[in-house]
């Protein structure tokens, strides 16, 4: 007889599908415990129906699961923690929770700690490469780098004083082409 399961069983198949089984097992065992109904008629349709809202709810998330991963992919997080002086080594540690929470702010998306590809808690600073899990198929990488208050004071100073330089240059550069086009 065939049957269309309308949840996991064992040894038989997973929810949706449309199995052969003997008969005595489907009327005093699959149907009596609501654990499937004949492939006849109406339940084949509403089966087809279902099975189609499921690709298309499928579909939907792929594609927004694509969608965050392009807001997500090469972007760089600072996440601000405690050491000891002249030490790199932290106060605590920085876990999955924690990136978790600068993604969010970050982004605004609500994203899952168990995505996150951080084995171990970050016990010291640097910068660290890591990546999450959107989808089955979609991951993103991005770089968390972990700092205190005056690395980071340091490096915003060295970024200012190279966009500094590099503006610099360029007005040199402008000046120099001006006077080589009006000579």
């Amino acid at each position: 007889m065939k049957v269309i399961l309308t949840r996991d069983v064992p040894r038989v198949g997973k929810d949706g599908e449309v199995v052969v089984v003997a008969n005595g097992y489907a009327r005093n065992y699959l149907f009596t415990r609501q654990l499937a109904v004949p492939a006849r008629g109406v339940a084949i349709r509403e089966h087809q129906n279902r099975l189609d809202r499921e690709r298309e709810r499928t579909a939907q998330l792929f594609s927004s699961a694509q969608q965050n991963a392009t807001k997500i992919e090469g972007l760089t997080l600072d996440i601000l923690a405690r050491t000891a002086p002249k030490s790199n080594r932290l106060f605590g540690s920085v876990t999955e929770a924690d990136v978790a929470e600068a993604l969010q702010s970050a982004t605004g998306l609500e994203i899952d700690k168990r995505k996150i590809s951080l084995i171990d808690p970050i016990k010291l600073t640097g910068s660290y490469s890591l990546s999450v899990k959107l989808h089955t198929d979609v991951s993103a990488s991005f770089t968390v780098d972990v700092l205190t208050a005056e690395q980071r004071e340091t490096r915003d100073a060295e970024r200012a004083a190279a966009a500094a330089a590099a503006a610099k240059a360029a007005a040199e550069a402008a000046a120099a082409e001006e006077a080589a086009a009006s000579a």
